[in-house]
């Protein structure tokens, strides 16, 4: 099943001790990809513009529920556009219980090779630059 879900480059991409570079394979690397999908902000790439979620448009947005409904729709069309390996089941953003500038993105999906269940939290800072 390994060979199926792929082998790639472990993020972020450095040498190890024996002077290669680590990979990752199956579900780590999927999971990987999503959390390289939803760190990336549409235009930072130059060959492939597109690429990435447009979460960041929201970083200094005032945390209201419109806003993370948004939030969370933008996040199921960047995974389910990006990651051709899953099945995006649910979004939810959240303001975090410890602080309200912080949302939690809860990603459920499972992956089509194993039909297996997964889920992810993905931290976004909101109004960085107050407190």
């Amino acid at each position: 099943m390994t060979a199926f879900l792929g082998t790639g480059w472990k993020f972020p991409i450095r040498v190890n001790g024996r002077g290669s570079l680590d990979y990752v394979t199956g579900d780590a690397l999927i999971e990987q990809a999503i959390l390289l999908i939803l760190s990336t902000p549409p235009g930072s790439r130059v060959m492939q513009a597109e690429f990435g979620c447009g979460i960041h448009d929201y970083v200094f947005a005032s945390n209201t529920a419109n806003m993370r409904a948004l939030v969370a729709s933008a996040v199921e069309r960047s995974l389910t556009r990006w990651e051709p390996r899953i099945d995006v089941l649910r979004v939810d953003a959240r303001t975090s219980a410890d602080a309200e500038h912080v949302l939690l993105i809860h990603v459920d999906y499972r992956i089509r090779a194993n039909n297996a269940f997964h889920n992810l939290v993905y931290p976004f800072f909101i109004n960085e630059g107050e407190g």
